[in-house]
């Protein structure tokens, strides 16, 4: 038997009593991927990204470990919940709109004490004065700065990376800085460098050697060219803000390159724990897929196929064949090509199929990390062959963010 065919196996076993779909995390796969990603951060502290787990158990759980330190958070609104259920340290990744939530932050000092706002333009911080009830919220705000990590070249007409911060340089950086120490009501924590272009694109493409070399000589370039721009960016910040308290860069795919400079304090990291499809093809690391989801077979359409119940679980991004969750046990099943993954139904081929029969159940893996979680009220976690806890996702818990 196969590792594979073993670890279907025991998720079968484990999952007997429960009709799919039903999700589940393996924890020893977990704390696997954990431990590595310590490992790779060389001592620097990870901060756990709440959107790639979405489940408040599974946050604490990584927490616990050594290693581990501090959220970052995906919306204002999650980030008051996570600081009011006992999380301290609550990195807000991205700037908020969200008015109401910063009248809250601002009227309590628990929570202004726990969540750090993410800014990259001045307009960010008036819209955080008007919003502050009144002039009831008094509480000072925890404030780091994002800055651009995208790779210019030829003067800027090609650009790589993510649209994100408009803070590029590290005048415009520091620029910013200046606006927030002048401003009462603000205080300057830390810097953010999300380098997606290098810590969320595989490099190691089945079938695809060119690309796959390309890939490498820009994530190459990317690294060189934002080494020294990030360290001349916090130079610049420190001049500002003497006590800032980090400067937080990487991502699951670039934790030991991102660690490696000595600029960065510490390492931003959560779909390496759940490791979805989208992290296979890279040659920086390896893990075990830890989080899963099985569809029941409800359709035996004819030899070499079966109909699984739904499954037509998308990922975010720019749309294609890489977005779909992926049949993974028993392997060799795929999709039909006239039909993907279905809302209702999904038709798999392979001769695996032959061997299901009605009520078996077929393990996919999300496109994703914490996408999964959208989908599913509850996770079951496994050890060994047996589910020895289910907890609640944030769906479950009655909190859809986005």
């Amino acid at each position: 038997m196969t590792a594979l065919a073993a670890d279907r196996a025991r998720y079968d076993r484990a999952t007997a009593h429960l009709d799919a779909p039903v999700a589940i995390v393996d924890l020893e796969a977990f704390d696997a991927n954990a431990a590595d990603l310590v490992r790779r951060a060389g001592g620097k502290p990870v901060r756990v990204a709440s959107k790639s787990v979405r489940c408040r158990a599974l946050l604490e759980r990584a927490l616990a470990t050594d290693g581990f330190a501090g959220v970052m958070s995906f919306t204002l609104a999650e980030s008051l919940w996570l600081a009011r259920s006992g999380f301290e340290d609550v990195l807000l990744a991205y700037p908020s709109a969200d008015r109401a939530g910063f009248a809250e932050l601002t009227a309590d000092p628990k929570l202004a004490a726990a969540v750090t706002v993410m800014v990259d333009d001045p307009a960010q911080l008036r819209l955080i004065d008007a919003a502050r009830d009144g002039g009831r919220g008094r509480e000072e705000v925890r404030v780091c700065l994002e800055l651009d990590t995208s790779l210019r070249l030829l003067g800027g007409r090609v650009r790589i990376g993510a649209r994100r911060s408009p803070l590029h340089s590290p005048e415009q950086v520091a620029e910013l800085a200046r606006a927030v120490a002048r401003r009462p009501g603000f205080r300057l924590v830390g810097v953010m460098a999300y380098e997606g272009h290098v810590a969320g694109v595989g490099d190691l493409l089945a079938g695809r050697p060119v690309r796959s070399r390309a890939i490498r000589a820009m994530q190459s370039a990317a690294r060189r060219e934002l080494a020294v721009r990030r360290a001349e960016v916090v130079r610049a910040v420190r001049a500002v803000a003497p006590d800032l308290e980090f400067v937080n860069g990487g991502g699951t795919g670039s934790v030991q390159h991102t660690a490696a400079e000595a600029a960065v304090t510490e390492i931003a990291a959560g779909s390496g724990l759940y490791l979805p499809r989208l992290f296979d093809n890279y040659t920086s690391f390896s893990g075990r897929p830890a989080a899963l989801f099985a569809q029941p077979v409800v359709r035996r359409p004819g030899v070499g196929v079966v109909t699984v119940l739904g499954g037509g679980y998308p990922a975010s991004g720019v749309a294609g064949r890489d977005r779909s969750p992926v049949p993974y046990l028993p392997e060799g099943l795929r999709y039909d090509p006239q039909e993907g993954a279905g809302e209702v139904q999904t038709p798999l081929l392979g001769s695996p199929a032959d061997d299901l029969l009605i009520g078996d159940k077929v393990w996919f893996r999300h496109a994703k990390a914490g996408e999964l979680c959208e989908r599913f009220e509850q996770l079951h976690l496994v050890e060994g062959d047996r589910i020895t806890a289910t907890v609640p996702t944030y769906r479950g818990e009655g909190r859809t963010f986005l």
